[in-house]
Formats: C-alpha cells, structure tokens, sequence
C-alpha cells in the first residue's frame, strides 16, 4: 500500500468537487479499493501502486476538464475513469467557458474581427458604441490567455472620470472610492472566473484592477493590458499608457468617442492617439456599429435616436453660423 498525494489547484474547488462534494462522492465510489481523502486543493489517495498512478492520471485528466470548461459534468467523470474518451463540450468558436460551463463567444461579425486583432497585433483599439460587447470580448480574450499560460496577468484600467456625478465625498478609502469606476470590469471577471478562483486571483495581483492615475512609472511584461473607457483619456494620459506596453505584452484599448465626459476644453486623448498611430505596424482597429448592439434590443433604438438627435443640432448649428454670416 502506497499513498499518492495529487495536487489540484489550478481548478476552482467547488467546479471540480462539485455542490456539497457530489464530484468527489462519485470518485470514490468509481475507486472503492481506495481510501480517498481531499481537503482543499489537495488529494489524498492511499492503496495499491498501480490502481494510485491511474487515480492520479484520472484526477488530472478531470482537473484540465474543469479548468478548461468551467464545469465537470457526471458523465465526464464515469468516462474519464472508465478510460473512455470524454465528450467534448460545444464549443461554437468560443473563446473560452464562463461561470457553469457557458461558452462566451465572438457573436457579431465585428467581434470575431477584434478576436482576430488581438491575434495579429499587439496593441488592438476597439471603437463603437454602448452594449457592443467591446469591453466583455476584450476581458474575454484576457481571460483566455491567462488560462492557456500566454501571459502571467491581466491589467484592467480605466479612467477615473464622473460622468456627471461627484463620487470624492463618497465614503470610504481610496479602493471604496474608485471601484464604482471600476464595477464594469468586475461584473464582466465574474462572469467568465469562479468567485473562489476570482478572489485567489486578484489577492495574488495575476489580476489587477486600477485607474488610470496607477500605471505612471510601470513596466508591463507577460501581460495582457486592457484600457476600458478611453476616449476619457488626455493626450497625456494615454501616451503614457501605451508606453507602459513591454515584452510579452499585448493591449486592447476600448471607448466610444460619442460619449467624452471631459471638459469640453479637453481633447479625447483616444482621438489623437488613432490619428496619430493611424499608419503604425502592429496596431489593429476595429470599429463597432449599431448592428453589433448585443444588449436589449432597445438600446440599439436609443443609439439611433441620439444619432438623429445631434445630426439635426448640427445642422441647427450651421444653420445658425450661415444666417450669421449673411447678416
């Protein structure tokens, strides 16, 4: 009798062992010859020498499973243990699993083009209106190359700018102060990495979440980098932004030049960096219209409305400068 330790922590627990330990309830009745024990990320396996080393092989067969698809499904388990090939989840070209095995995919044409970009180009912009799914593909894709060990950690960033609300007299430290800038990243993180695996991730900083103010000064290696909201960006700013990029690093800077909460004193610093960079190697753009709204079918209405509505102030508007100069 040999025991085998057989370590799993790559994989969120309660995905791999299962609500109120079905998972590992099944396992041990599949191995009865075995006295199994698991306590956290670690496996306990006492019994004969050949029947251990296939425990073993079993569990990580089982732990890349649930790591890779966010679930590990009764049936796997039996196939797996019994040496069948396991089925294979339908992926449907995606990205990667969300939360409960959900395949997060590329569902509009222009968001299969930025799954492209980020492949080919090392700084990637994507550019287009609310609800596009500019900002959940790019964390998606983050998400994916953190998994498939292309990069060690993922920054998300955004600028600390109040679209109309004042948030200094909130309570709180400086963290209570700027996560309500930061909620929309966390919601999309959520999304895509269990709670446990999310909080494991973030206390250990493979996953960082800052303002913009945070990255003077840093050199970003093994890395993907996304810039969220960057339209609300100086010119200062995303200069130094995008000179934080290093090796092994890529970027994805998302925002929608319609919605510029700066002082109207201030120029987009997106604006300038896309005129600017505009003929560069190695940076890719994508732009996202109306039909690319994957939100309530609503919004999409909305957009089109305030579409029309600023379309019919600037002609109010030249109108006015034409009656000016004739009189």
């Amino acid at each position: 009798m040999i025991e085998r330790i057989v370590i799993v922590d790559s994989v969120d627990p309660i995905c791999f062992y299962g609500v109120n330990n079905a998972n590992m309830q099944l396992i041990k009745n599949l191995y009865p010859k075995l006295r199994i024990s698991a306590r956290g990320s670690v496996i306990r396996v006492v019994g004969e020498d050949s029947e251990t080393r296939d425990f073993e092989a079993k569990i990580k067969e089982l732990s890349a499973y649930a790591e890779h698809y966010n679930s590990l499904p009764e049936e796997v388990i039996i196939a797996t243990v019994k040496g069948e090939p396991a089925r294979e989840a339908r992926s449907d070209g995606a990205i990667i699993y969300g939360i409960n095995g959900k395949p997060i995919t590329a569902r509009t044409p222009n968001q299969q083009k930025l799954v492209d970009a980020f492949r080919d180009n090392d700084l990637t912009f994507a550019l287009g209106p609310a609800g596009t799914g500019k900002t959940y593909i790019a964390i998606a894709l983050a998400v994916r190359a953190l998994k498939n060990r292309e990069a060690r950690k993922i920054i998300l960033s955004r600028p600390a700018v109040e679209a109309g609300e004042k948030l200094g007299f909130l309570p709180g430290d400086m963290k209570d102060k700027i996560d309500p800038y930061l909620q929309p990243l966390y919601d999309a993180l959520e999304d895509m990495i269990p709670a446990i695996k999310l909080r494991e991730y973030m206390e250990t900083k493979v996953i960082q979440i800052a303002p913009l103010a945070f990255m003077r000064g840093r050199t970003l290696n093994d890395a993907i980098i996304v810039l969220d909201e960057a339209q609300n960006t100086t010119t200062h700013q995303i200069k130094m932004f995008l000179t934080r990029l290093s090796m092994n690093a890529k970027m994805i800077i998302t925002g929608d030049v319609t919605q510029i909460d700066l002082p109207r004193s201030t120029q987009s610093g997106l604006v300038q960096a896309l005129r600017v960079l505009r003929d560069v190697p190695g940076v890719g753009k994508v732009e996202f219209g109306k039909k690319d709204i994957v939100r309530h079918s609503l919004v999409q209405r909305i957009v089109e409305a305030y579409e029309r509505h600023d379309a019919e102030e600037a002609r109010k508007a030249r109108e006015g400068e034409d009656n000016a100069k004739e009189q």
